[in-house]
């Protein structure tokens, strides 16, 4: 039995009827691979059954602690009921993407059930009209609580339950789960009280190692040498969610993606992801005649996992403050915004300490970050107050080399978050196996239009890489150096102005004195 730390025990805190917490993906796969060119349900339960002994977030249950007076504690509860998790749908014809994005949207709007491990798994069938895609596809779209898992500790789950060949043996033998005693009430409520008088040493231990960051980033910012962002304009987007989802996507090129940020000396592939969800945003609320002058601001999550950690569930995360350049219609001024805007924002973030704010986390009491959570939502104070971001970025690199799963090849993974009251639009970044996309989770009043929204996903990639092309960049250059030329010139034909009206002033006679 584990004790949830303070970040991962903050995920069911934050959780309300119209914004459930759990994080997800949505892959596709090419059953042609397999055994027989085919791939059963039963088969697929047989698979997941028996790598479940690896898997702790299959087994766990939540455990609550009376009055809520400490964390909650995964307990293993024995081998998980595959037929409950694990659930078996088909879209109806022609089963396009569309529907398909539609079918994912209202399974991510469903909350997870608390009493049973929180997690859950969804075979679709039916895609046989998806562009791209050879007919006889099926998806699965996975459902795990963020309490549980990051978008770290979810790759290496997806690892555990793929293989790197079609090679699949369904008659092997399902490993027994190790099942936890269930503790009384009392024994929970002494847990907590233990706890309680621990608090005070961890706190100071937390605050003694964090004050030299803290001092850091005060002195910086006093200084000037590292910048906050204040002031984040109000979006439809920094409202309260509503309890229905809309999903979407724009895949792209990971070499084309690559092209960009090489064409552009410092620039990262998050830096150039970055810069294309702006120049959507900038597209989708121009067209609704929204568009902010300000920069929106994305929450871009840091994974601060260490390498003694790698392989286990929770929350290994912390996070960074970053302007994604809405307010610029230039493609490669965009980026040059977003390259500055995302050094900036390590900097401050390295100044006080990736890990401070998962440390501190630790210490926030249980009752009250319930209580809060629960007034905010009710109280609608996304509605009030001044958004803190404007969406969530969040970029999880996937394995370059393909994957199968139960014996069907896997042709593209997409990852799904959850909006939340005040952030009810979330970017998901991920690559496969040489391919980059932007999937978008967001609250369906927010966007009713998602697939407008795809498109400027991928109207924001082609202005970008036309511009760091060969003849984009010449051009750029070009006009640089036009601009700096015409700059020059005013400012010599401005010195000689004043050079020649100090010259005439020297020259002037004076009045005579009487």
């Amino acid at each position: 039995m584990q004790q949830l730390s303070g970040l991962d025990a903050s995920f069911l805190y934050l959780e309300t009827p119209n914004s459930p917490m759990h994080i997800g993906g949505l892959t596709i796969y090419d059953p042609s691979t397999a055994k027989d060119g085919k791939v059963g349900f039963k088969q697929i339960l047989a698979n997941v059954a028996q790598r479940a002994h690896m898997v702790a977030t299959f087994n766990n249950v939540l455990l609550e602690v009376p009055l809520k007076l400490d964390h909650p504690y995964w307990r293993s509860a024995g081998q998980f009921d595959p037929e409950f998790h694990i659930r078996h749908i088909a879209l109806p014809k022609p089963g396009d993407w569309r529907q398909l994005c539609i079918q994912v949207a209202r399974l991510h709007a469903r909350p997870l059930d608390r009493a049973r491990p929180l997690w859950e798994m969804y075979v679709i069938e039916g895609l046989d009209n998806l562009e791209g895609y050879p007919s006889g596809c099926f998806a699965l779209v996975t459902k795990m609580h963020h309490a549980a898992i990051d978008g770290a500790s979810g790759i290496e789950i997806a690892a555990t339950i793929h293989d790197l060949s079609p090679d699949y043996n369904v008659d092997q033998q399902i490993e027994p789960v190790t099942t936890d005693r269930k503790p009384t009430a009392m024994e929970l409520i002494w847990r907590s009280q233990i706890n309680s008088l621990r608090t005070p040493r961890r706190v100071f231990e937390v605050a003694k190692n964090s004050v030299p960051g803290l001092a850091k980033m005060a002195t910086g910012l006093a200084r000037g040498r590292l910048k906050r962002i204040t002031d984040i304009p109000r979006t439809r987007f920094n409202t309260n969610v509503s309890p229905h989802r809309v999903v979407e996507a724009a895949e792209f090129d990971l070499d084309a993606i690559k092209a960009i940020k090489n064409a552009v000396p410092g620039v990262t592939v998050n830096d150039v992801a970055i810069a294309i969800c702006g120049g959507a945003l900038r597209r989708y609320l121009a067209d609704k005649q929204e568009l902010p002058e300000r920069s929106l601001v994305a929450m871009a999550p840091i994974n601060v996992r260490t390498h003694d950690k790698r392989g286990t569930a929770g929350n290994q995360v912390s996070q960074m403050t970053v302007e994604v350049g809405s307010q610029i219609d230039d493609p490669l001024a965009r980026l040059d915004f977003v390259h500055k805007s995302t050094r900036a924002a390590k900097q401050l973030t390295n100044a006080v300490g990736a890990k401070t704010m998962t440390d501190y986390a630790q210490f926030i009491p249980s009752t009250l970050s319930a209580a809060a959570a629960r007034l905010y939502s009710q109280l609608g104070m996304a509605n009030r107050v001044k958004p803190a971001y404007n969406c969530v970025i969040t970029n999880v690199p996937g394995p370059q080399i393909p994957l199968y799963f139960t014996g069907a090849k896997m042709l593209s993974s997409f990852a799904l978050g959850p909006p939340i009251d005040g952030m009810g639009l979330f970017h998901g970044l991920g690559s496969y196996c040489g391919k980059f996309n932007i999937t978008i989770s967001a609250c369906r009043e927010m966007m009713p239009d998602p697939a407008f929204y795809a498109r400027c996903l991928n109207d924001a990639f082609a202005e970008l890489h036309q511009a760091t092309s060969a003849d984009g960049v010449r051009e750029a250059q070009s006009t640089t150096k036009q601009v700096r030329s015409e700059k020059n010139q005013t400012k010599v034909m401005t010195k000689r102005k004043k050079k020649s009206g100090n010259k005439n002033r020297s020259t002037t006679s004076k009045p005579a004195s009487k």
